[in-house]
């Protein structure tokens, strides 16, 4: 039996590289589809192979969709850079990939989308990947879509916030959302395509609100909590006025952000790993790497 391919596209992102190091683990051959093969080795990227490439120039991926059976695309900007807006990445850099698999006869295609689309549509960066998800929900190859509720990564503005001393939250905190560690989300998607589902609204194993995190940040830190609560008309005139002050690089993650902060963010419960313990190991890595630095030896000044 031919060992199976899948095609990783955003394979040098936090979720894409749990997803690589998740498909490695199962067998399959692993392609990754890199910017700089170079760059990606010494990141300690571990694929079987490496396929140089821009998914937003579609004549860098000839050949990449060869024997490969299925395309996972975490590929998405949160903060535009290169001069690319969110419909060139978001939507047509996996529109590109799209037409390569169909014209591969790739069999399916998995997309990494967010949770609560349908209520952020005025989002430009949801908005894109939504109009992504409509077209490959209405092509011929079989899909599956995964909408997380959101990562651990995203959980680090928390800790931020609690290292200068206080969290600012808006409204009274008591928002809920159920983040979920990136190992975890890349075993439900190997999951969920097995099991050739189409669409998977994702969260981690705990639902926790706004408050409860930041408290969970300030026990990581060992220090007492201070948590402000900010009201929330100033979130809604913020994402009033944001687009009209900050260059679209400043505003378009924010937008999205400042929306996902002002509902409840639960997806189906799946993982093992809680946010403390993702921010313990967070405050344990930064310790370590602390420690690790050479210190600098003060001299003694001379008595005069």
């Amino acid at each position: 039996m031919n060992t199976p391919t899948v095609l990783v596209a955003g394979a040098t992102g936090y979720l894409g590289r749990h997803i690589v190091k998740q498909y490695m683990s199962m067998g399959w051959h692993v392609r990754a589809l890199v910017r700089n093969a170079q760059a990606a080795r010494e990141s300690g990227l571990d694929a079987t192979e490496l396929f140089e490439g821009e998914a937003t120039n579609p004549l860098t991926l000839c050949g990449v969709m060869g024997g490969v059976d299925l395309v996972i695309s975490t590929l998405g900007i949160t903060r535009q850079r290169d001069g690319l807006s969110y419909w060139d990445v978001d939507y047509q850099a996996n529109a590109n990939l799209l037409t390569d698999a169909l014209a591969a006869g790739v069999e399916r295609f998995a997309y990494v989308h967010v949770l609560n689309a349908h209520k952020m549509q005025n989002i430009p960066l949801v908005a894109a990947k939504q109009a992504f998800v409509d077209r490959l929900q209405a092509s011929p190859i079989k899909s599956t879509v995964i909408a997380p509720s959101g990562f651990f990564s995203d959980m680090g503005d928390f800790l931020n916030m609690a290292k200068s001393g206080r969290v600012f939250l808006f409204g009274t905190g008591n928002l809920r959302l159920n983040p979920i560690d990136g190992a975890d989300l890349a075993d439900v998607i190997a999951r969920t395509i097995l099991e050739g589902r189409d669409f998977v609204p994702v969260g981690g194993p705990e639902t926790l609100t706004q408050n409860e995190i930041a408290q969970a940040a300030f026990k990581a830190l060992g220090k007492p909590a201070k948590i402000t609560h900010l009201p929330d008309i100033l979130r809604r005139g913020a994402l009033k006025v944001l687009p009209y002050v900050t260059p679209s690089a400043v505003h378009g993650p924010a937008l999205f952000f400042l929306t996902a902060l002002g509902m409840n963010m639960i997806g189906k419960t799946h993982g093992s790993k809680r946010v403390s313990e993702h921010f313990a190991d967070l405050v344990r890595s930064q310790q370590d790497d602390a420690d690790a630095k050479p210190q600098t030896l003060l001299k003694p000044q001379s008595l005069t």
